[in-house]
């Protein structure tokens, strides 16, 4: 068995990297994906296909499109997405990603640290699991391929 999972959080940090290396050890194959990560083409996709807008309100959302139109093939494809909401950066994209992924009733893994409680309670009680570290994260994918 294989598993295409979708890593939505911020794209600053090397958190996927660390995910995806630590992954490589284990007996089963897992094939990752999740959003554009070089934040320069995400944010001038649109005008790379659209050619120049206007202002950065329309070159915003005409990348928004491109970036949606990503998200949601690949969010539609895997099999399970975890989503980790770091204490850095907004949220803002985690939180539609994870809301994206329980509305095509996906299997969710939400990180996030305990002083993030507060904040997401309610999308951690959606979320299908919620753990404090991608080593967690990764340790819940395991137990999936458990036999005894």
């Amino acid at each position: 068995m294989e598993l295409t999972i979708y890593l939505a959080g911020e794209i600053h940090s090397d958190w996927r990297a660390k995910l995806k290396e630590a992954a490589q050890s284990l007996p089963y194959k897992l094939h990752f994906t999740g959003p554009m990560e070089n934040h320069s083409r995400s944010d001038d996709i649109g005008e790379e296909i659209l050619g120049e807008q206007p202002n950065a309100v329309f070159k915003d959302d005409a990348a928004s499109a491109f970036n949606n139109l990503r998200t949601q093939v690949l969010l539609q494809k895997s099999d399970l997405v975890i989503a980790l909401f770091g204490e850095q950066y907004k949220q803002w994209n985690t939180a539609m990603d994870a809301s994206a992924a329980l509305t095509m009733n996906k299997p969710l893994i939400l990180i996030r640290a305990e002083k993030l409680h507060h904040a997401l309670k309610e999308l951690s009680r959606k979320a299908t699991v919620t753990v404090e570290t991608p080593e967690q994260a990764l340790k819940a994918v395991s137990y999936i391929f458990e036999t005894e």
